[in-house]
């Protein structure tokens, strides 16, 4: 496990304590004190012709670009959108927030909304919520993650959940149904391991990003979740990684790497190239996010089921970003026009569904784009289920997706190392969780 401290940390640890001034500096205020950029927000907002400044982090560029798009066309206001590299948002985030200058509205992957809603970065949005007609149909894992002491700051911006994908044409070839994914922990295990038979030069049963802690939060958490156990107590304070269900994921994963199932790469995998084997058609069947549906179709006969549980059920991660408006904002009413208009289905279904993307509304979930693929319909189906969540944690990020989070050494020590160290490992996990 590599030791030195990439840009990337570093950029995250300087973040980091710029959040902690602001939420410092926050605190000397007294409670009854108007945040800054909290002016009155009408029921829909106001379309005067402002112009509206939005960031958001690269991964989301695709959606990001089409709904600003849309809304361009069909508004006054006009919104501009400023798209930085994923390394580098956190770091950004932090700068703007110290010096006070955040734009407008900003999105944030939704494992950091929790630490910025408490370090007052957004505007209180609640009775504008309240005012949707659908307030309650909106994913509530994402709301949830940007609600703190009753007052809500964020609404879900785009969705990215994890699902199994897996390459129907090596299917065919191993003897599998193409049609049939796996539906507990064995039956993933036993397909990856039919394809590895195949013995196909440069060709897997499976892949995972093995130095990735974010990566494996968003696809063996659900493993978890399926079935039917937690990975977190409630209030986000103490890690249960070392459950049963939890237990039977890392000896799946142990197992397939013992029998050579896992692509040798996995083991040094830090997210840059996780999905890049199976796009090329190396691998048959491995968690993904499904916001690349459209992209891995282009080039694998792709199937996608929900992530199992160790004897069955459906889970996912509900992560992507979630939305609101800066602190810092001077057009509170305009910015929740364009929030507004975010929820409404004409972004959603005319423009998310329309490209591929999971809807943030459970009414608008089965619409004309998702009946034209049962791929899609799953997707927007288990992102709907109970047992689909979004974990809040106020050190989630030091805790799991960082590179030398004790995460990425229980997981790393659960597949490739000493499984003795479980519940040490653990218990790490639980100290940062705490702090």
């Amino acid at each position: 496990m590599r030791t030195r401290i990439s840009r990337g940390a570093r950029r995250a640890v300087a973040a980091i304590a710029a959040l902690g001034l602001v939420a410092a500096m926050a605190a000397c205020g007294s409670d009854d004190e108007t945040p800054s950029g909290s002016g009155a927000v009408t029921a829909e907002g106001v379309d005067d012709g402002a112009e509206l400044a939005l960031w958001t982090r690269a991964p989301l560029e695709l959606q990001a670009k089409a709904l600003v798009d849309a809304y361009n066309k069909s508004h006054k206001n006009q919104v501009k959108l400023t798209i930085v590299p994923n390394d580098d948002y956190v770091a950004k985030v932090g700068a703007a927030a110290g010096s006070g200058d955040l734009p407008d509205l900003f999105a944030a992957d939704i494992v950091y909304v929790p630490n910025w809603t408490k370090a007052g970065l957004f505007s209180d949005i609640t009775e504008h919520i309240g005012k949707l007609p659908y307030a309650d149909k909106l994913n509530q894992g994402h709301i949830s993650a940007g609600t703190r002491d009753g007052a809500k700051y964020v609404l879900p911006f785009v969705l990215d959940l994890s699902v199994i994908f897996y390459n129907k044409d090596l299917y065919r070839e191993a003897g599998l149904d193409p049609e049939k994914g796996p539906t507990t922990l064995e039956e993933f295990k036993q397909q990856a391991l039919a394809v590895q038979k195949l013995n196909k030069p440069g060709t897997y049963g499976t892949y995972f990003g093995g130095n990735c802690g974010g990566c494996n939060v968003f696809t063996w958490f659900p493993m978890v979740w399926a079935s039917g156990e937690e990975v977190m107590n409630p209030e986000g304070t103490k890690s249960l990684l070392d459950g049963p269900a939890a237990q039977k994921v890392y000896a799946t994963w142990r197992e397939l790497n013992a029998a050579g199932a896992i692509a040798p790469g996995a083991k040094d995998e830090t997210g840059a190239t996780w999905v890049a084997a199976f796009q090329e058609g190396k691998v048959g069947v491995m968690p993904y996010p499904a916001t690349l549906l459209a992209t891995a179709a282009k080039t694998v006969d792709v199937g996608l089921v929900p992530i199992p549980g160790v004897s069955g059920g459906a889970s996912t991660f509900v992560g992507g970003d979630g939305i609101g408006i800066s602190k810092d904002s001077k057009k509170n009413a305009q910015a929740w026009n364009f929030l507004s208009w975010l929820t409404s289905e004409a972004a959603q279904v005319d423009v998310l569904a329309a490209g591929n993307s999971t809807v943030s509304r459970t009414d608008l979930a089965d619409n004309k784009y998702s009946a034209k693929d049962p791929r899609v319909a799953t997707v927007n189906k288990v992102a709907a289920s109970p047992q689909s969540k979004t974990p809040v944690a106020l050190n989630f990020q030091q805790a799991f997706n960082a590179p030398t989070s004790p995460w990425v050494s229980l997981l790393r020590n659960q597949v490739y190392g000493d499984q003795q160290k479980l519940a040490d490992d653990n218990a790490a996990v639980t100290g940062v969780l705490g702090q």
